[in-house]
Parts: structure tokens; C-alpha cells; sequence
């Protein structure tokens, strides 16, 4: 695992790279009220929700850090907005939030502030020491744990902003993808067991009908 981790801070980078590609498109003006491919997200909305991955990365590693760490997996695990659904008060409150924020903002403002936030991050990211624990309020994660939650969330909603836009989806480094699906194949292995994530990927015959992560 030591390498995945060594690797992850680049991805997050170019994870975040690829993200600014549509955040600069100019169909995104144009369609930043409609709704976008998800569930009660206008694409404005989204197209925050995935700016914050960014902008609020800054704010995390500027803070103090924690003083103890949790596992990835719990993080979400444990966490109740993983379980509840897209219905669950947690997840209403996310977009909520994404919503407010960007009807007080346009698109190239989001833009302007996701390309200040990289330029401070390409130092930041690779100066943090191995042992730095980013601190999320009620529990802390491992700086590289929490990179790689937000490469997650950069290659996830990249598809989701892309897929509402009509566009086709930003190619994502491989470093990205790879952590992507290892982590949200052992919250899909948590959430549905480990039998039926196999049976997904090898006996389409015997697949449940979804493997989830979320």
C-alpha cells in the first residue's frame, strides 16, 4: 500500500486538473441553473460540490493537524451519510450547501478559485509530511487517506459534471482511477459483502442486481 499512498498526491493534482478542464467549459455557464445528472444538484451545484474538493483541501492542510487518525473505510463506514442514502438528512445538508453556495458565485468566479486553490496545493500536498493527520472535526485521517477520499470525489463527480454538461468525460490520470475503484470496491464489499462484489465482476449470471459503494 506504501506505494498507492506515495503516488496518491500527484493524482490528486492531476485529478484535480482534469476537474478544472470542465470547469472551464463554457457549457457550463450555460446550463449552471439546469439540473444536472444528479438527484436535486442543479449543475451549478455540482459543479461546486467539485470545486469544493479542491478549494476545501486547502483549508484542511492549512489548519492544525489532528491528533489521531482513523481508517479510510471508517471514514465512511462510520459515517452516516454512506448508509442513509441520497435521502438521508446528511445528504440533503450536501446539497443544500452546494446549492447556496453557488447561487451566490458564476462559473468562471468557481473556476478563478479552484485554478488559486491548485497553485497553492502544488506545494502544499508534497510538502506534508508522511505522518500528517488532516483534521475533520470528529475524527482525523492520515494526509494520504484524505487525498486519496478526495481523488474519490474528483473522478466520481468529474463523470457526474461531464455526463450533465453532454460531455464527454475527462480522461482521469490511471493512478486516480485505480485508488478510485479499489476504495469503492471495498465500501461496495462492506455494504453488499464480499461474495456479491466477486459474483458482480465475474458471474454476471449470479450479480445482485447492485454493488453500489454509495
Amino acid at each position: 500500500m506504501h506505494n498507492v499512498h506515495s503516488m496518491i498526491r500527484p493524482a490528486f493534482l492531476d485529478a484535480a486538473e482534469s476537474a478544472m478542464v470542465l470547469l472551464r467549459d463554457p457549457m457550463l455557464a450555460m446550463q449552471w441553473s439546469a439540473p444536472s445528472a444528479l438527484p436535486d444538484f442543479s449543475t451549478g451545484g455540482l459543479a461546486r460540490h467539485l470545486a469544493n474538493q479542491v478549494t476545501q483541501t486547502v483549508t484542511f492542510l492549512a489548519a492544525p493537524p489532528g491528533k489521531s487518525a482513523i481508517p479510510v473505510l471508517e471514514h465512511f463506514t462510520g459515517n452516516a451519510w454512506v448508509t442513509s442514502g441520497v435521502d438521508g438528512s446528511d445528504n440533503i445538508d450536501i446539497r443544500r450547501r452546494s446549492e447556496q453556495t453557488s447561487a451566490a458565485t458564476t462559473p468562471s468566479e468557481l473556476a478563478d478559485s479552484v485554478e488559486a486553490a491548485l497553485i497553492e496545493l502544488r506545494a502544499a500536498v508534497v510538502a506534508q509530511p508522511a505522518d500528517r493527520i488532516v483534521d475533520l472535526g470528529d475524527w482525523g485521517l492520515k494526509v494520504d487517506d484524505f487525498l486519496l477520499t478526495r481523488v474519490m470525489e474528483l473522478v466520481v463527480h468529474t463523470d457526474d459534471l461531464a455526463v450533465s454538461l453532454g460531455l464527454p468525460t475527462p480522461p482521469m490520470p490511471q493512478t486516480a482511477t485505480e485508488a478510485t475503484i479499489r476504495l469503492l470496491s471495498s465500501l461496495a464489499a462492506w455494504r453488499h459483502g464480499s461474495l456479491n462484489v466477486i459474483r458482480a465482476l465475474a458471474r454476471q449470471e449470479r450479480a445482485p442486481t447492485s454493488i453500489a459503494a454509495f
